[in-house]
């Protein structure tokens, strides 16, 4: 189980049904790999997916902010939250 996360996380190689299904609408294009972020839903799948969706949203949706703003904003906070992502 898991990368390291305290959550415990069902690992890409061994998710079957919902959960490797969940997995291959998150992983990212380039890596071919799901982030830990995503992984810690592995547990409720339907929370992943809709966690992807409210993440690319907010990122990518209609907004008055520049998408190097949003990015900006989410760099402040989890360094100030001492958080690696």
């Amino acid at each position: 189980m898991g990368d390291g996360a305290w959550i415990r996380m069902v690992a890409e190689e061994e998710a079957e049904g919902e959960v490797a299904a969940a997995y291959g609408e998150c992983a990212e294009s380039r890596t071919g790999r799901v982030a830990n972020i995503y992984k810690i839903h592995s547990l409720n799948p339907r929370t992943m997916v809709q966690h992807r969706a409210l993440y690319r949203t907010l990122l990518f949706g209609p907004s008055p902010l520049k998408r190097y703003q949003r990015e900006m904003i989410g760099t402040v906070v989890s360094a100030l939250n001492g958080c690696h992502y």
